[in-house]
């Protein structure tokens, strides 16, 4: 690694984001082939990876929740705040993004008698109560714990919520892999791929702004009072 990027670490974060987030929209519009559902399949490539991104704050939101009632971690609680915050947005972008594949697809921007659907729904919605029981405890350690077990118990929603795509009678989210490989064609697959490495990348460097913005912020807290 180069001393540039040892030294400024979210710049260089920021950099590789935008570069794999400009080299996935060019895939999808320029490499990537329309198939049968016309352009509106292209916002595939952007749906699901922002939906895995999603489930991936989620769980290192519960890991680091776990860190801090196994090892009381320093920090832990902070980064699992940080981690559910970036996954609730990323789920946010899920459902928009979802519904507008489903409007022009299906005709219809939400479906209720759908599992799969609802399911996610309820997942991002737990995970926005966790900020109301955050800020309805003074802080300290029992808001960290308190919080912390709420984080856990959420994770289990994850595989719940992935497994409807795979168990659920309708065929809203056509199953494109399978136990004989990804149901694409290679130039799809690839695309798919990168689309995923540039929505993960860009949530960590999401995270890890975040969580220098609130290192600051408490640092500062922190001096005032010493200094009032």
């Amino acid at each position: 690694m180069s001393t540039w990027s040892r030294n400024s670490p979210l710049t260089a974060f920021a950099v590789l984001a935008t570069a794999l987030l400009g080299i996935a929209t060019a895939l999808v519009f320029f490499y990537a082939p329309v198939d049968q559902d016309g352009l509106n399949q292209k916002i595939f490539y952007f749906h699901v990876p922002i939906a895995l991104t999603s489930y991936a704050c989620f769980g290192f939101g519960a890991l680091k929740a776990f860190l801090h009632l196994w090892k009381r971690t320093p920090g832990a609680d902070l980064e699992s705040y940080v981690a559910v915050h970036q996954g609730v947005m990323f789920g946010a972008m899920t459902l928009v993004t979802g519904s507008i594949w489903a409007k022009v697809r299906w005709g219809h921007w939400w479906v209720w008698g759908d599992e799969q659907l609802v399911l996610f729904l309820v997942l991002f919605l737990f995970y926005c109560a966790y900020f109301m029981l955050r800020y309805s405890v003074e802080p300290g350690l029992q808001r960290a714990n308190v919080c912390a077990v709420y984080a856990l118990f959420g994770v289990v929603l994850i595989p719940i919520s992935f497994m409807a795509i795979r168990l659920a009678k309708s065929y809203i989210h056509p199953t494109v892999f399978t136990s004989s490989g990804p149901q694409m064609a290679g130039s799809q697959f690839l695309t798919f791929c990168v689309c995923l490495a540039a929505m993960l990348g860009l949530g960590y460097f999401l995270y890890r702004f975040e969580l220098a913005s609130k290192r600051l912020d408490a640092n500062v807290k922190e001096l005032r009072t010493h200094l009032a």
